[in-house]
């Protein structure tokens, strides 16, 4: 997987580029029947102006299609958690819809309560 990190201030690059290295081999489990060269991830980091708040933009570029997701925390560990689980969440629901488990769940039937028997005396 190709891998871009982009942060608006410098002087948070080697720590957002530290934290992501610890969740990308998590996503990479998830996309190892994919082309290594045909993945991209993108990711740009962002601290808001006037708040102690931090954002990660994530964009994964897959040859079946593209997901994005942003994910905001008070520090930048809880903002790149928050982007990587909501990325990982939307990368199963997609794998899952082109395997087309949807069409293939099978229903649960709850089973029908005992009928009772006719007391005999």
């Amino acid at each position: 997987m190709k891998t871009t990190i982009s942060c608006k201030q410098e002087e948070f690059h080697p720590a957002v580029e530290a934290e992501m290295q610890k969740d990308i081999p998590k996503l990479e489990k998830l996309l190892s029947h994919y082309e290594p060269d045909l993945v991209l991830l993108h990711a740009t980091f962002d601290k808001q102006a006037r708040k102690e708040e931090y954002s990660l933009s994530l964009n994964l570029s897959l040859p079946t299609g593209t997901l994005h997701d942003v994910g905001e925390g008070g520090d930048i560990r809880s903002a790149i958690k928050a982007a990587f689980a909501a990325l990982t969440a939307q990368l199963k629901r997609h794998q899952e819809k082109l395997r087309g488990g949807h069409e293939w769940k099978q229903r649960v039937v709850a089973p029908e309560p005992p009928a009772e028997e006719p007391v005999t005396r």
